[in-house]
């Protein structure tokens, strides 16, 4: 009996992989897309990768944003700034598919920001968790961000 529930654990492990690794690359995909849309000022763009709902949450400098509209709007914000970059370090990304359609990423970035002559460069932790809904498209639900430890090993 015990061979044959791991044997059961083993196909529903190698059934599962290719949904997993599948949402781990539409988890990445997502996120560059977002990047790429920050980085050009596009805000439309970017509202397309956020989930169309008011339960979409970012965390971000101790503040819970709720809703992918009052997330832009804090953005625009930020971009009235004469330089706004974000790098994310792919290198140091990890994803965690959680089912076929859920996948968080943790990804390190660095955040220039500020004037063009003296930018300030921030070292910021986000973890992205991305959901594909029901007509097939891949959102980012929900966007938790920390500075990072500067200390800690890299």
């Amino acid at each position: 009996m015990r061979r044959v529930a791991m044997a059961v654990a083993l196909v529903g492990l190698l059934w599962t992989a290719p949904a997993r690794a599948e949402a781990e690359v539409a988890a990445r995909d997502l996120y560059g897309r977002f990047v790429a849309a920050q980085n050009a000022h596009d805000f439309a763009a970017v509202r397309a990768t956020l989930l169309d709902s008011p339960r979409f949450l970012w965390v971000t400098n101790g503040l819970t944003v709720w809703g992918p509209d009052a997330a832009i709007a804090r953005m625009q914000g930020f971009h009235a700034n004469e330089i706004w970059r974000i790098d994310p370090d792919w290198a140091r990304a990890r994803t965690a598919s959680v089912t076929p359609d859920t996948a968080l990423l943790h990804v390190p970035l660095v955040l220039t920001v500020g004037r063009i002559a003296a930018p300030d460069r921030y070292r910021i932790l986000v973890t992205a968790v991305c959901a594909r809904g029901a007509d097939g498209a891949w959102r980012i639900a929900a966007l938790l961000t920390a500075d990072e430890n500067p200390e800690a090993p890299r």
